[in-house]
């Protein structure tokens, strides 16, 4: 896997390009809400604010436990490509990772972006805080049960992130995650990457039929020899494992997010 990202995009088309220019969110490409099928809209809002043709995704004072019967701590902000859920009560619905969720809020199918291979990057920095989370997940829609994978682009912990400048250095997490899909087999790991997340850095996956490949400034870290065969939405977040505390506003912060289709 020695090719780096700009080569082996090589001859690919940019089919998606959102470099957050202006005063707010394109719901046309983005839904403010985390997995609102179990949780609702309201309790599942994002906090975020578009300016300086940056996206800052952020974990408010006010904002509550997502499910709070489930997680009394954790606290999220994020915006997705798409949604599909069941009827109410049901336990249809996408990223179900608890036995105990059931559908509380009817969502209408939405696919407001979610390609079919092909490459995507995003551009991010984020000054991390001790029992937070950033990550870039594209999963199965799971309008079929199996259409469930996940592709995590990045995943980092601030936990895991130490240091500045010549001594900075980060444990990322990448890799795939077959949840309800049979053909797929688990492979995540968290990679040592030398790099200080507090500064812009770029992030992304090159995805065919065959393999998924994992970059970091356009240098491959990871490989995986097997890869979801089903659309995929985006899913970019911020989260909050710790007990609650005021002025733990630490923006995620998001240049663009590309996507580059395969050439035919």
């Amino acid at each position: 896997m020695s090719a780096s990202f700009g080569e082996r995009i090589n001859g690919y088309r940019l089919e998606f390009d959102d470099d957050f220019d202006g005063d707010r969110l394109d719901e046309s490409s983005w839904l403010p809400y985390y997995l609102p099928h179990w949780a609702g809209r309201e309790v599942s809002r994002a906090r975020h604010r578009v300016s300086d043709s940056r996206l800052q995704l952020f974990i408010a004072d006010d904002q509550p436990a997502w499910k709070p019967e489930l997680d009394p701590r954790m606290r999220v902000s994020s915006i997705q490509t798409g949604c599909f859920a069941g009827p109410l009560g049901s336990t249809i619905g996408q990223h179900r990772t608890n036995d105990l969720l059931r559908v509380v809020e009817e969502q209408a199918p939405v696919q407001l972006f979610t390609p079919l291979f092909g490459a995507i990057e995003i551009r991010v920095r984020w000054r991390p805080v001790p029992d937070q989370m950033v990550a870039l997940w594209m999963i199965g829609l799971e309008d079929r049960p199996e259409r469930s994978a996940e592709i995590c682009v990045f995943e980092i912990f601030g936990n895991d992130a130490t240091g500045a400048g010549a001594d900075a250095g980060v444990l990322m997490g990448c890799g795939l995650h077959p949840f309800g899909d049979p053909t797929i087999v688990d492979d995540f790991e968290q990679v040592p990457v030398g790099i200080d997340v507090a500064e812009w850095h770029d992030y992304a996956v090159v995805w065919t039929p065959h393999d998924v490949t994992f970059f970091v400034d356009g240098r491959p870290i990871k490989h995986v020899d097997q890869a979801p065969t089903y659309s995929m939405q985006l899913m970019l977040n911020i989260y909050d494992f710790g007990a609650f505390t005021r002025g733990r506003d630490a923006p995620f912060e998001i240049e663009r997010v590309r996507h580059h289709q395969l050439p035919e």
